[in-house]
Formats: structure tokens, sequence, C-alpha cells
């Protein structure tokens, strides 16, 4: 009885160092220097498209405030051990007023990505991934749900509706559930790391082909990283 109370004490006491020693990322993103002008988007192709929107549509690709903060910027960890499980709960991947929401999200690979339609007209839904297998498949208006999933952990690449060529949306499949993507202000939070050093990647649209990198220690308590993006020099 004894050693079977002290086998159980001793796998509680490594579940409680385990639970300690995890820790909480933050941090915020920036742009440094003036960001693109804005595109608006021409839906008038699609009569439907149009006459959801009361105000001007603009391209969703660089979502800077004034201050510099920048929104919808993917922030993931490289390399980690997870031996846990997948989501249950499925990501939602929503198709209103001829534009995806969200613009940028993170799933883990084998979870559920649940596609809706909430237009009154046609949407075609091709992703474009490298390693995972593409598909590519129409929503008819009467077709309001549609599901999918990736097999396999890749890199930010895109989804896009072929009937309209504005539609895009990107993302992430990951083999752990340490991402996040920055809020309005910039900001963003990755609770529950496992204690170690770890490389995080900051992603952004417009700037993806020079995503940013640093290495971060992870313990007990909140570690912060900020990331800034710079507008890249004429040669």
């Amino acid at each position: 009885m004894k050693i079977n109370k002290l086998l159980v004490n001793g796998i509680a006491l490594i579940v409680i160092i385990g639970v300690v020693s995890a820790g909480t990322l933050k941090g915020r993103v920036t742009f440094d220097g003036k960001g693109p002008k804005p595109k608006k988007v021409k839906m008038g192709a699609d009569p439907v498209c149009g006459s959801s929107h009361s105000k001007p549509v603009y391209s969703e690709s660089f979502k800077m405030a004034k201050d510099g903060s920048l929104a919808e910027v993917l922030v993931y960890l490289r390399n980690v051990s997870y031996k846990g499980g997948v989501p249950k709960k499925s990501v939602v991947l929503n198709q209103k007023g001829c534009v995806y929401m969200p613009h940028v999200f993170g799933m883990m690979k084998g979870q559920t990505l649940l596609i809706k339609n909430s237009d009154a007209t046609l949407h075609n839904i091709h992703s474009m991934p490298k390693l995972n297998k593409e598909f590519n498949f129409a929503m008819p208006k009467v077709v309001k749900q549609k599901t999918a999933t990736f097999a396999k952990s890749e890199d930010p690449f895109y989804i896009k509706c072929d009937v309209h060529p504005w539609m895009k949306t990107w993302v992430l499949v990951s083999d752990h559930p340490y991402f996040a993507v920055t809020d309005a202000k910039g900001n963003y939070s990755i609770d529950s790391i496992p204690a170690g050093t770890y490389e995080v990647v900051a992603w952004q649209e417009k700037l993806k082909k020079k995503p940013l990198t640093a290495s971060v220690k992870i313990g007990g308590g909140k570690t912060t990283q900020n990331f800034t993006f710079t507008r890249s020099k004429k040669k």
C-alpha cells in the first residue's frame, strides 16, 4: 500500500512540476515605416457580393493601425515535442459577404475544418498547399457546410475561391497547439508552452517571403517577444 501511495504521489508531483514549468509567450507585432495603401475590392461582378456591404471593402493582406500595430500576423513555435491529442472542436471558416472569415487562422493537423457558406451565391473552395493534399470543390448557395482536414503540418498557405478572385484566406497547419494570430492592436499570447528553448516565427501575408524569427526560453511565468517588420530597401 505504501509503495502504491508513493507511486501515485510521485506521478502527481511530476504532473504538478510540468504544469508549473509551463509558460506563456506573449508580445506585440508592429511595422516600422509607411505601409502599403489599402486597395478597394471590386465586387460588382456578382450582385450578391456587392449588395452584402454598405461600405467599401478593402484588401485584407495588410492590416496596420496608425501606431504601426499589425493585425492578423501568425505567430507560432517550431520543432515542439507535443504528445497531446487533436482538438475535437472544429475550426470554422465562413464565407460571408464574399469574404473569408477569418482571413488568417491556425489549426492542427487532423483537426476538422468546417467550411460554411453564408452567402446566397456560388463559391468554389480551392486549397493551395505544398505538402498536404489539395482540395477543390464547389459550394452552391444551397450547400451550407462542408468539411476538410489536413494530414501534415505545413507553413502558411492559402485557400481561395475560383469564382471570386479577391477571396483568399491563409492557414497554418501545426503538429502542436502553440500558435496564435495577432489582434487589432498587434498583440498575441500563447499559453501552456512546455519549458524549453524554441524558435518562434512571426509570419505576415504581405511580408511572407521574409518572416521574422527569434529564439525564446520558456519556463514558469510569462516571456515577452516582440517583432517589428520593416519595408525591404530597394537596391
